[in-house]
């Protein structure tokens, strides 16, 4: 495996109304607003600072009938994306979307792990600074800081991912009868948690926090934009506040702050 492989690199959002969602998330996260390509292509990109975080698309008619809801779904870079597809389903996974390429951008391929968390695996061509493809800015605002897992198997899921992508785990936290959260690091740097679902939670997902500057404030604005709180806000061990909304359209994220 390279440096690079197993890399979180880019975040998706799928939704019905790109323009609704587009000002909620720059009135939330602070985020800029740009196409990709021609305005044709209806592809969006996110930017912090300038750099690209993030991607939209539209939910198309055919996604919902395909049973996909409004979502947010991570890309990990990989070597070789047709290996690595073939690995998830050799180790119990599945190919949702076989590998494809695409165009100026590199080859991709939608995959669930054994218990059903979709993830995208990517190998991207070679990126200029404008993308967060390139670089390590999970502590900045208007990243993503950390990256969550609700599986049904927690010693499971971190078996499988070493297996796949090389992380490890860093350590438990003991959370009671909801047994441990396991923190788990890529290269050895810490980039998130696993956890056992809970009974309110019966779909394996994975989950992401995006980096705000004070939670308070940002709570308001989920509020005031048509989004809704469905848990917190909440201190976790570190210091950090933390928050699981979801937006207009009912796309889960969470939202992460080192102040309240």
């Amino acid at each position: 495996m390279s440096d690079t492989h197993g890399k979180f690199i880019w975040a998706e959002l799928m939704t019905p109304d790109k323009d609704e969602a587009g000002r909620f998330y720059s009135h939330v996260v602070g985020w800029g607003l740009k196409d990709f390509g021609s305005p044709e292509m209806g592809y969006k990109i996110f930017e912090a600072n300038g750099v690209g975080v993030g991607g939209m698309m539209e939910l198309t008619d055919q996604h919902k009938g395909e049973g996909i809801p409004p979502n947010w779904t991570r890309y990990v870079a990989v070597d070789d994306v047709d290996a690595s597809a073939k690995l998830f389903e050799e180790k119990g996974g599945k190919i949702m979307r076989p590998p494809q390429d695409i165009p100026e951008v590199g080859r991709f391929s939608v995959v669930t792990d054994p218990y059903g968390a979709v993830l995208c695996i990517m190998k991207p061509l070679p990126m200029d600074s404008s993308s967060g493809f390139t670089e390590d800015t999970h502590t900045l605002n208007g990243h993503v800081g950390w990256n969550e897992l609700f599986t049904d198997d927690v010693d499971g899921a971190m078996d499988f991912y070493g297996d796949v992508f090389g992380w490890t785990k860093d350590h438990d936290m003991d959370m009671g009868e909801m047994g441990p959260y396991r923190i788990f690091a890529y290269n050895g740097q810490v980039i998130g948690g696993i956890m056992k679902s809970p009974p309110q939670v019966p779909v394996c997902h994975w989950a992401y926090y995006f980096n705000v500057d004070g939670l308070d404030d940002a709570i308001t604005r989920v509020s005031t934009g048509g989004g809704k709180v469905v848990h917190g806000p909440m201190e976790v061990p570190g210091g950090s506040w933390i928050v699981n909304c979801q937006d207009p359209h009912g796309a889960y994220f969470s939202l992460v702050s080192p102040r309240k």
